[in-house]
């Protein structure tokens, strides 16, 4: 069918008069919603010798609720615990490791007056577990925390060899040597940060969960010598411990105060601990997370 010119031109006219009056129209334009802020968790794991197994059973249970750490410190036990964690293992691998731990694998005796175990066999052992990677190196950051001897000063591993680390972290003094890094001494952490909590807020932790598993005084005469330690100890740690806690958005408290610092054989039972007090803190671990990522949202 043939167009007129006339006829032509009306349908051009009509077609721009109908693009004008559609780039006129105002559509709102869609919205991308807002991403959900996640808080960043970090999991700050006390000192406490055999009772550091009991940080096994928290860790099964966080992970069970879909709970995992973005950052991961430990004190003493809680370095061993934790530097283990970070490397890659869960928590069903770590019990698996705990059972199958004998204690003459960290065990070196030796005789001095500085201490009676040399440390060698247990920062052996961290490395063969973590597949001798350095701390920088592990699935997820984490830092031991040890004392430096000469000055009282916290030190706060991040780098370096893991397990010479951990065991400068677990260096309870006058039990294990001392142990020498950069030329300097180092020992227990749990002098100077019994729970590693503000080793976690330096890290970018924004949300805490912190596990304390630390003795308290005993009523009574303290017998033995590694009784009179412990209880001394326990004594020095007290405000420096209450200043740590302070500082953690959840205190996870396993009923672990009956169990020996020396207990071995009470593995089991410090695991089915651990599990128990996580369990009792999930629904306000749960408020608490999600009212700090609510805040982070806005």
């Amino acid at each position: 069918m043939m167009l007129s010119k006339t006829t032509f031109r009306c349908w051009l006219l009509a077609g721009v008069a109908a693009m004008v009056a559609a780039c006129g129209t105002t559509t709102p334009p869609v919205q991308a919603p807002k991403p959900q802020s996640k808080a960043k968790i970090g999991l700050a794991l006390g000192g406490g010798a055999v009772k550091g197994f009991a940080h096994i059973g928290v860790i099964k249970v966080l992970e069970a609720a879909g709970i995992v750490p973005d950052v991961i410190t430990g004190t003493s036990a809680g370095s061993v615990v934790g530097s283990l964690y970070a490397s890659g293992l869960n928590g069903m691998q770590l019990q698996q490791r705990a059972i199958a731990l004998d204690q003459a694998d960290l065990t070196d005796w030796t005789l001095s007056s500085k201490g009676v175990i040399k440390g060698e066999k247990l920062q052996d052992w961290i490395n063969t577990q973590v597949g001798n990677r350095p701390l920088e190196k592990l699935a997820r950051p984490f830092g031991a925390v040890a004392t430096e001897l000469d000055s009282g000063r916290r030190v706060v591993f991040r780098t370096g060899n893991t397990g010479q680390a951990v065991r400068a972290s677990a260096s309870i003094p006058n039990v294990f040597l001392p142990v020498k890094i950069g030329g300097k001494s180092y020992v227990d952490g749990g002098l100077v940060s019994p729970v590693p909590v503000s080793a976690a807020r330096e890290m970018g932790a924004q949300f805490v969960i912190a596990v304390d598993i630390t003795a308290r005084p005993k009523v009574g005469k303290a017998t033995g010598f590694l009784s009179m330690l412990d209880q001394s100890l326990n004594i020095m740690n007290g405000p420096v411990l209450a200043q740590e806690l302070k500082q953690a958005d959840v205190v996870i408290h396993p009923n672990v105060l009956n169990i020996g610092s020396a207990d071995f054989d009470a593995r089991n039972q410090a695991i089915l601990e651990g599990e128990k007090a996580a369990q009792q803190m999930l629904p306000q671990i749960r408020k608490l997370l999600q009212q700090k990522s609510q805040m982070m949202a806005k």
